[in-house]
């Protein structure tokens, strides 16, 4: 009877399909992160645009003009600075793609030589079954010609 196939490094395997699972979470969580800044920047920029129209409206009075550019001013710098932080996590997004990307390849490398020493052991099996085979039918052959 054939013997099962063990592959010797399946712990190794196993470690890289972890650190894959690991790499993939970190994945989706800077993504979500990136995602709930670009909406953050994207509303920033909606309440710029819609007070900048309401620019004639503050010709009112001195106060009026003063407190619309004041708001116009902290809208502009929080915007700067949304603006700065989503490159940053589109940078730390770029990172973890790379990452996910190296720890998918690292482990797909030992799936396929599990695969290859798989097929060898199964090839090899059947090799030395047929030549049992072969053998009991020359022994079965010669027993029957005497």
């Amino acid at each position: 009877m054939a013997k099962p196939f063990h592959f010797k490094l399946d712990k190794v395997l196993d470690y890289r399909e972890q650190l894959e699972d690991q790499a993939k979470g970190v994945l989706a969580r800077a993504q979500a992160e990136r995602d709930a800044k670009a909406e953050a920047v994207a509303a920033l920029e909606e309440q710029l645009r819609a007070h900048l129209q309401t620019e004639v409206a503050s010709r009112k009075s001195a106060n009026d003009m003063w407190l619309w550019r004041q708001y116009k001013e902290a809208l502009e710098q929080d915007l700067s600075v949304g603006r700065v932080e989503l490159s940053g996590l589109e940078l730390k997004l770029q990172r973890c793609r790379l990452e996910a990307v190296e720890r998918s390849k690292e482990k797909k490398l030992l799936e396929k030589l599990k695969q290859t020493q798989a097929k060898k052991h199964h090839d090899q099996e059947n090799a030395r079954e047929e030549k049992e085979n072969d053998e009991m039918a020359t022994i079965r052959y010669e027993r029957q010609d005497h």
